[in-house]
Parts: C-alpha cells; structure tokens; sequence
C-alpha cells in the first residue's frame, strides 16, 4: 500500500500503472488514493506536504535576526533595525526565525540596556511642598478659562470652606489640591477623571489647583474612595451660605427630583432604580437633587440613597436647608414619584407648601372625564412660548390614603395630552392658573438635569461605589453653582448653559507670567474677550490664599 501510493503521490507515476504494478484494479486504486487524501488511512500514512520550500523574505535575513537577538534586542528592535536597512520583516516572522533557531523569549530588561530611542516623558509627581512660583517665569497654558473661576473661589472661601469640612489630605497632596483638581476637571466639561492625563503636562492645571503637578487618575480616583458623605454635607451646606451671603439662594421655593445614574458594568451590586430615558428599570445609583426655583442654582445632591430612603429624603433636603439657613424651605416642587403622601403630611405639619402631581388611576380618569362641560372653566397660563396655553381645569378637594387632611385638586385639559393633568397641593390661596404655572417651572430642574449629564458628565459613573459617585454628584453642584455665578457677570448670558459659557469663554489658551507676588494671565484674541472686559475682568487684581498669596490678574489681547 505504502509504495503503491508513494509511486503515484510521490513518483508521479499513472494511476492505472501504479495499481497494476502493485496489484490493484483501478477503481481500488482511486479508492485508496481518496482515503488517503482525506486521512482514512492508519496514522502511518501522511501526504506529504506541497507548496515553496523558501521563504524569500526570511532566507536573506536570517543570520541578521539571530545576530541582533544575540545582542539582547527585542523583536521590535529587530524589526526597525531591519527597517531601516530596508528589508522589513514582519513581527510574527521574525519571531519564527527565533524559534527555529532555538531563542526563547527575551526577559525584562533594564532601561540601560534598551537602545536609545525617542521614549515617552514622565510627568512630574504632584506635591504641594515642592509647589514655587519663581519671579519671571512664564509658559503657555490650554486651560486659561478655568482661572475665570478663581476670584469666584476665593470670594466664596472655598479655602476655609474645604477646611471647615474636614476632608483629608496628605502632606503631598493636601484636601484644597485633591478638591481644586477634580473640580477644575468638572468645569471643563472632561468626561472622566481618567482623563486627566491629557493634560498631565500642563503646568497652567497643576498652577489652578496650587500644585507643581497635576495629580494623576490613580491619585484623583483613590483620593475619591477617602471621602465620607459628612465632607460632602458639610462642603454643600458651607457653599449655600457663601451663596446667600453674595444674595444668590433666596430660597423661596425648591425644585426637587431624583436621577438615576446607569452602571454599565457586567456585575454590580447597585440597586435598580428606574431610569426614565431608556423606560425601564436598570442598576443604577441613586441621586436626589433639590434647585433653588429663583437662582436655578443646584443646592442639595445625594448619591448615597437606598430604595428604603427614598420617601424620606425630602424631609432631609428640609433638615439640611433649616440647619444651613436656619428657616424652612417655603415651597417644594415635584413629581409624583418622590414621596408618599404620608411624607407629604410630614411636611403639612411643619407648615412648608408643596405642589406635586397625583398618580392617575383609570377610574379617576373615567370620573373626570364625565363630567359635564359646564364644571371645567377656561383660563390663561401668561407663558408666552407655551403652545398651550388656555386649559380647562376643574377644581376640588380631595382626600388621600395616610394624608389625614384635604387637599386641594386641580385637574387640568387641553394641555397637549390625551389624559388629565392632576396637580395636587395644600396649598389653597393662588390662583389655579398660577398653580399651573408654577408647575410647568419645574421643567427648570430637568434642565438643569440634562446640563449636569451633557456637560458635567453626570452619567459618567466609574464605580459602583457610591462614595465615588456622591462626592461627583457634590463638585457637579459645585461645579453649577459657579457657573451659574459667572453667568451673573456676563451681560447677556445670564441664563446660558455651562456648555454655552464654557464654549465662549472657557475653552480657551492664555499665557501666564509669574512676577514678585504677582500672577497676570494673558487671553489671546476671542470674540467673548470685550464682555469679560465689561464684566470687570480686565480690573480684577485677587489675592489667592493657595498660590501663595500672590495676586492674580488678567490681560486681554
């Protein structure tokens, strides 16, 4: 069998010449053959193997390849080495010439013994001891716009706000750099704080937040998990009575709602909260925050809340504003979803109103809309961009399951839905249109809302840890806060979005120059320059308690 087939595979004798010298008929013959093709034969049999048996490109360089390994380079020097000569050579074949010739893989080498080439450069370490600001020295910055915030931060005390806190801090990195540093990625609209090493070079970040470096993500993200809910309570309720003493925060009345923060990962131990954008329940953290209705100003965040808390927490935002401030909060706005009604007694008793919407169960519904024509009366919204704006609404007053007290209903038709509107509060002195009216404000809260995703990058959860995400949620309030400060500055962009502001004024170059006790940063030509001039920027000299006292000053081009 085995010299039939190498006389007809091998030999290249015809297969009717081979079966008769070996004793087969033809047919037998081809049947043998096809067996072996397809390996139905005893292992004993292989077919050989055909094809080139050079290799042109490997052949030439092969002695070049084992000499180079034999001088401890890797495959990647190999393969420039033999770029260079111009016979290049792939990775894979290169490593194959190494393993024919009995090379096994190359350790760890020192950096001494790598050859020169251009390698990556190592940012500095951040550490506030080795921070100095010597006279005359100058270099060019991406981040200018952020130090538009720093007399805003100083004339909040966001120093002695950080300290009365207690957050902690290291001799390196102390709490006022770890926070300043965060929080400068934050008004920068950067999406994590992983990407902070696209700006590891730059010495205008490192000199915003005192430091002769930025810190890095493993030193941001860890300093992150350091952090307890009582820094970030304390660091709020410091920012809300800095607020009010510059007349912001008036605290008339709260918009207040919940936002659930997907979690991506496979695995995850968060709870499923509902998130409204996809219409279904996912994991997810979850946020309460709470608006000042006049400043539009977020005051209040949570991130730590569990299911078993969420009915409650309206009654801690209360407990917050009256420790901060020492009153009450007057009026809370919100949605069905954000308490029970039991919860909404609470706050009858203390005296605060509240507006909200109530649950529309079918029957409820069905009870409405048989009602004659002539129980709904028509009225005005004075909203002027409102396509509708002459509802019919019937007014009444009900009673609720574990709210032992009327309430007063006013439902609501003709709004652009297909059912009734119920808006439900104990509130009985305005008038139904200014009730309805009040309500649509609430849409200010949801805005707020999505500024804080697109913008601040709410949604761009690195854990499901939720210390990490709350002290986010605390610098996104932070973070809002301040713009919506800077927008009172600029004539015209009172009520602009952070991503419009920062689009326009903050996104820009400057150069900074470093004198004896002097800062002065010079903005290149932009189209927003002469409103920063008008809003006093040009006249601003402000003593920075974290740069060493110096005076802070900007130029404009």
């Amino acid at each position: 069998m085995y010299e039939a087939l190498r006389a007809y595979f091998v030999d290249q004798h015809p297969a009717h010449a081979a079966a008769r010298q070996f004793g087969y008929s033809p047919g037998s013959f081809y049947v043998l053959c096809t067996h072996f093709r397809t390996h139905q034969l005893p292992p004993f049999f292989r077919e050989s193997k055909r094809g080139p048996k050079r290799q042109p490109k490997k052949d030439p360089v092969r002695d070049l390849v084992v000499a180079l390994r034999k001088r401890n380079r890797s495959i990647y020097d190999i393969r420039d080495a033999l770029r260079e000569q111009g016979r290049p050579l792939s990775l894979r074949s290169i490593w194959e010439i190494l393993r024919e010739a009995g090379f096994a893989r190359l350790p760890r080498r020192l950096d001494e013994e790598r050859p020169e080439r251009a390698r990556p450069e190592a940012a500095p370490r951040a550490n506030r001891r080795a921070f100095a600001l010597e006279a005359g020295a100058g270099f060019p910055t991406e981040v200018g716009g952020v130090f538009l915030f720093v007399p805003l931060l100083v004339e909040l005390g966001f120093d002695r706000l950080v300290e009365q806190a207690g957050y902690p801090g290291t001799r390196a990195i102390p709490a006022l750099q770890s926070l300043l540093a965060l929080l400068a990625l934050k008004l920068l609209g950067r999406k994590r704080v992983s990407h902070v090493m696209d700006l590891a070079h730059d010495r205008g970040l490192g000199l915003f937040a005192g430091l002769n470096a930025v810190p890095k993500t493993t030193a941001l993200i860890d300093y992150s998990y350091r952090t307890q809910r009582g820094h970030n309570l304390a660091l709020l309720r410091g920012m809300v009575q800095a607020l009010r003493r510059q007349g912001m925060l008036p605290g008339e009345s709260f918009n207040l709602d919940f936002h659930a923060i997907p979690h991506f990962g496979e695995q995850s131990i968060l709870e499923r909260h509902y998130v409204p954008r996809r219409s279904h329940a996912e994991k997810s953290v979850l946020t309460f925050l709470a608006q000042d209705n006049d400043s539009r100003v977020i005051c209040y965040a949570n991130a730590r809340l569990l299911k078993r808390d969420k009915a409650e927490e309206v009654l801690r935002f209360v407990d917050f504003w009256k420790r901060t401030t020492g009153e009450l909060p007057k009026e809370l706005v919100f949605d069905a979803r954000l308490t029970t009604p039991r919860t909404l007694y609470a706050l009858d008793e203390l005296g605060i109103r509240f507006l909200t919407l109530r649950p529309r169960s079918a029957a409820l519904v069905r009870a409405l809309l048989a009602l004659p024509a002539a129980a709904w009366t028509r009225c005005h919204l004075d909203v002027p961009h409102r396509k509708y704006r002459t509802p019919r609404i019937h007014e009444s007053r009900v009673r609720l399951k574990d709210y032992p007290a009327d309430l007063r209903q006013i439902a609501a038709i003709d709004l652009g839905r297909d059912q009734p509107t119920l808006l439900i509060t104990n509130d009985f002195r305005p008038r139904p249109e200014t009730l309805l009216t009040r309500y649509a404000q609430r849409m200010i809260v949801e805005n707020a809302i999505a500024d804080g995703v697109h913008f601040f990058h709410l949604d761009a959860l690195s854990s499901d840890i939720q210390i990490e995400a709350d002290l986010s949620v605390t610098l996104t309030a932070v973070g809002n806060a301040l713009y919506h400060t800077f927008a009172r500055q600029i004539r015209g962009f009172e009520e602009a979005q952070a991503g419009s502001l920062a689009r326009r004024f903050i996104n820009t170059m400057a150069t900074v120059r470093i004198g004896s006790g002097t800062i002065e940063l010079t903005y290149p030509k932009r189209a927003g320059n002469p409103l920063l001039v008008e809003a006093g920027y040009a006249a601003k000299r402000v003593q920075v308690p974290w740069l060493h006292e110096h005076t802070l000053s900007f130029a404009f081009s």
